[in-house]
């Protein structure tokens, strides 16, 4: 084993950086901290992506705090996953303890109790921004796989866009997507729709239809509408400069991983769409934590992790970086685990056979070192310790350390109701987005078409002399008609829209 000198040689040649750097921890050698020794991660180096992995209870949440307040420090907001509200204490001011006392001196790095301006976010019935999106801005794409759509059902679905985008009829609530699925096994939709796009199997529609009532069921309606959140209320700075921390309250949709995956990839897309290319960045411009990343990827077909791993390649040109947060790196697909350039391992746990398997695999993902036998260290590194491994300043990747990192300097702990209550009280953005707008859809043009038809008919009849009874029996429309109150107009909807990055995902993309 190389002694002590040349440990410190090689890491302070692979973690010094002139300008623009963050402190994340200080080196361990032979189980003992190098107080002389800090790991670094260059600013301009935090939109490659990166991941933060290890078993329960190793720390990763504590490193992902710091690693939020060290950003927000230097002016660089960011959007995080709250899956368990153990994030949330980012909002107060943190308390010292002996073992923060004793770790700041271990590292030679003071620690001062801070918090920092945080939003609190949500897409269900949590407090907080309400974050919509209108069903045309899913896409088809995503919405079928939302729905567990299979390839003929997504087909339709896709028909159903496209018809809808040449009739002018906006999909804003899964209410308008309801109508258009009925209008369509209606008499007169079936007559249009087979004049021009060709006939669908009633069965077809139906199975789609229960899957919306599903999707209902799982609290969706409350999400999907106007006014849509405007990702650009993502990159807030305050009064001092400092990066808003967004915290996405997403505590109660465990149980429902499709509308949290989709929606996370239809955010993603969004911020590509919005922001302008920036090249090389001397920081970022948004940094996106994504908490229990496996599920995004479990169940995904080749063809969707392709444009995932699109996204990630592409969207670090925009100044942002995205951070997958797991158990094991071997829950993200290995072509975008190749994207990542900062990874920091916490420790593993092997309990069975598959377990040290997947150890293995894990240890084979990070530089060669000299200084450690990772497959062994990596199930006895201590709560708070990690292997980190960076980029440097040229884009390289830094040697592997075992690091001691940083405590939080905020509560490390949730937050109590009422400070919730007062956060969000205090927000600039919420009442932008406080109120459901019930625009003018796709539901109530049909019901206005009728109308039109129905009108110009009858001055027909009336300039021509005849007296014509209106049909016997009322037509789908309208009976809709009769049921369907007017709604306030919105924004309008371009004949046009624009769908996702670069026409692959079949997302819609807000003018």
């Amino acid at each position: 084993m190389p002694n002590i000198q040349s440990f410190i040689a090689a890491i302070n040649a692979g973690y010094t950086f002139k300008d623009n750097f963050i402190i994340i921890g200080g080196a361990m050698f032979d189980a003992k901290a190098v107080p002389e020794v800090h790991i670094t991660i260059p600013l301009s180096m935090m939109n490659r992506h990166g991941l933060i992995a290890g078993a329960t209870g190793t720390g990763k949440t504590k490193t992902i705090q710091r690693l939020c307040e060290s950003l927000s420090e230097n002016g660089v907001p960011v959007l995080i996953m709250d899956i368990k509200g153990d994030i949330s204490g980012l909002s107060q001011i943190g308390t010292i303890n002996p073992k923060i006392e004793e770790r700041s001196k271990l590292l030679n790095i003071p620690w001062q109790p801070k918090n920092f301006p945080t939003e609190f976010l949500t897409i269900s019935s949590e407090n907080g921004v309400r974050m919509r999106a209108t069903v045309t801005e899913f896409g088809p794409v995503l919405f079928a796989k939302m729905l567990e759509l299979n390839d003929t059902q997504g087909g339709v679905m896709s028909m159903v866009y496209k018809y809808c985008d040449d009739k002018k009829l906006p999909l804003i609530d899964l209410a308008d997507l309801k109508a258009i699925l009925q209008y369509l096994m209606s008499d007169e939709g079936k007559v249009e729709l087979k004049g021009e796009y060709g006939s669908i199997s009633a069965a077809t529609v139906g199975t789609i239809m229960r899957k919306v009532i599903e999707l209902e069921q799982q609290g969706a309606e409350s999400f999907f509408g106007e006014t849509s959140f405007d990702v650009r209320d993502l990159t807030r700075t305050d009064s001092s400069g400092r990066g808003f921390i967004n915290i996405m309250r997403v505590i109660d949709i465990q149980s429902k991983p499709k509308l949290f995956s989709t929606f996370m990839l239809s955010l993603l897309t969004e911020i590509y769409s919005t922001f302008s290319e920036e090249g090389d960045v001397i920081k970022p411009k948004l940094c996106i934590f994504i908490d229990e990343a496996h599920l995004i990827f479990d169940q995904a077909s080749k063809n969707l992790l392709d444009q995932i791993e699109m996204i990630i390649k592409l969207i670090r040109s925009k100044g942002i970086g995205i951070y997958f947060i797991t158990q094991n790196p071997i829950d993200v697909p290995d072509s975008i685990l190749a994207q990542l350039g900062i990874k920091i391992q916490h420790a593993l746990r092997a309990f069975t056979a598959n377990d040290r398997k997947a150890i293995k695999e894990a240890s084979q993902n990070y530089p060669e070192t000299e200084f450690y036998k990772v497959d062994e260290l990596i199930t006895s590194l201590g709560i708070g310790e990690a292997f980190v491994t960076v980029l440097d300043e040229r884009g390289n990747p830094t040697p592997l350390v075992h690091t001691m990192l940083l405590a939080p300097q905020t509560r490390m702990d949730t937050i109590t109701n009422n400070e919730l209550d007062e956060i969000v009280s205090r927000s600039i953005i919420a009442p932008k987005y406080a109120n459901l707008v019930d625009s003018q859809s796709a539901k109530e043009i049909l019901v206005q078409r009728i109308a039109q038809s129905e009108n110009q008919q009858t001055a027909t009849n009336s300039n021509s002399n005849e007296t014509k009874s209106t049909k016997e029996e009322p037509s789908f429309l309208e009976e809709l008609s009769k049921n369907t109150m007017v709604k306030q107009i919105g924004r309008t909807v371009t004949s046009e829209l624009t769908r996702g990055l670069l026409g692959m995902l079949g997302f819609g993309r807000r003018r």
